[in-house]
């Protein structure tokens, strides 16, 4: 994480000309973020179908741009409890972290200007790199995304929900509509449906499921304030039948794909 964290200005001395990124751990990442003053509100991201601010938060020594989605932004689902997508957000993250994939940047919840929401950093990419330019080259990144997706239950992993960036590392945003108790694995990323999934994606999905089981971790003691116990439950029934079938999921009945697809 360096291209999208720089120390704050007062933290530089007065002849140096600029500030240069810096290369801090994730845990610091999300220190800044829960922590950090929100000082500037670059004001509402175009194209969202909830309300999503870009935003600057700084502390004494580091500064970032991220992503705040206030629970109060939120537009009314038929499928999912209403206030509850930013808890999802930062459910998907800490799966994240417990698989040790880094498929999600650093997200947490905190009170912003209009109240409790997400906040995650900002990932720097091209715009006009998504899912469909990407090449054979990023087929094992995409297979981690995909494992992640069904874990998850991601209902809307769009072309435009992955973001790469400067170091060929690709980013999803936009999971503020996973962790549903009921199948809806909605994605445009079913290029390995039935495959066998690779060793070491086997073996980072049990040891998913060693946390997941163990009561006290740090896992189920975040999970159990962002999720509903149904929907904790369901998260390691799609655990075990990863580990049971070794495969990738195949399209199941009801639509398999988000709209639109970008």
């Amino acid at each position: 994480m360096s291209d999208d964290i720089q120390p704050t200005q007062d933290a530089n001395p007065e002849d140096e000309p600029a500030r240069q990124p810096v290369e801090v751990s994730m845990e610091r990442v999300e220190k800044l973020l829960a922590e950090g003053n929100i000082c500037e509100d670059h004001g509402r991201m175009r194209w969202s179908s909830n309300y999503t601010a870009l935003i600057t938060v700084e502390d004494d020594e580091l500064q970032t741009m991220a992503v705040y989605k206030p629970q109060r932004g939120e537009r009314p689902l038929w499928d999912f409890p209403d206030g509850t997508l930013c808890y999802r957000e930062v459910a998907a993250y800490a799966v994240s972290q417990a698989l040790e994939w880094d498929v999600v940047a650093p997200t947490v919840l905190r009170e912003g200007s209009i109240g409790i929401g997400s906040v995650q950093l900002f990932v720097e990419h091209d715009p006009r790199i998504t899912y469909f330019q990407l090449t054979d080259d990023f087929v094992p990144q995409l297979q981690r995304v995909a494992t992640f997706d069904y874990l998850v239950n991601n209902t809307d992993r769009k072309g435009g929900h992955l973001l790469l960036d400067a170091q060929g590392k690709l980013w999803g945003i936009d999971h503020g509509i996973c962790f549903h108790p009921h199948p809806k694995l909605r994605t445009v990323i079913w290029d390995f449906a039935g495959d066998e999934m690779a060793e070491d994606i086997i073996a980072d999905v049990q040891m998913l499921c060693g946390k997941l089981e163990t009561r006290d971790s740090d896992l189920n003691d975040r999970l159990k304030n962002l999720l509903s116990k149904v929907e904790v439950d369901a998260l390691r029934g799609r655990v075990d039948t990863v580990l049971k079938t070794r495969r990738y999921p195949k399209p199941g009945p009801g639509p398999n794909y988000p709209w639109p697809a970008v």
